[in-house]
C-alpha cells in the first residue's frame, strides 16, 4: 500500500511495525523519496484488513490523506515485519 499525507517524521514506520507485529503479520514499511510511505503486509486476511484500517489513521501525529491498496504476489522469505531502509 501507499500512504499519502503527513506520514514521515511522525513515527509512522515504527508504529506501523509495532501494529503489524502485534497482528502477527510479515512484511515491511519504508519511506519514499516523495514523502509517502510504502508498506507490504502478508498474513491472515482479517489481520491484514485490520492493519489497513490502522494505516488509514496511523499514529496520533500523522495526518493520513489517502491510502492506496494493491494486491501483490506473496513475497517469499518474509518471516517478520520490519522497517526497510
Amino acid at each position: 500500500m501507499i500512504v499519502k499525507g503527513l506520514v514521515q517524521g511522525v513515527c509512522y514506520r515504527a508504529t506501523a511495525q509495532d501494529e503489524a507485529r502485534a497482528l502477527g503479520l510479515a512484511g515491511w514499511v519504508r519511506n519514499l523519496p516523495n514523502g509517502d510511505v510504502e508498506a507490504r503486509a502478508q498474513g491472515d486476511g482479517p489481520k491484514v484488513d485490520a492493519f489497513i484500517t490502522w494505516c488509514r489513521r496511523g499514529p496520533d501525529e500523522a495526518r493520513v490523506e489517502a491510502v492506496r491498496v494493491d494486491d501483490v504476489p506473496v513475497e517469499d522469505g518474509l518471516a517478520d515485519f520490519r522497517v526497510a531502509r
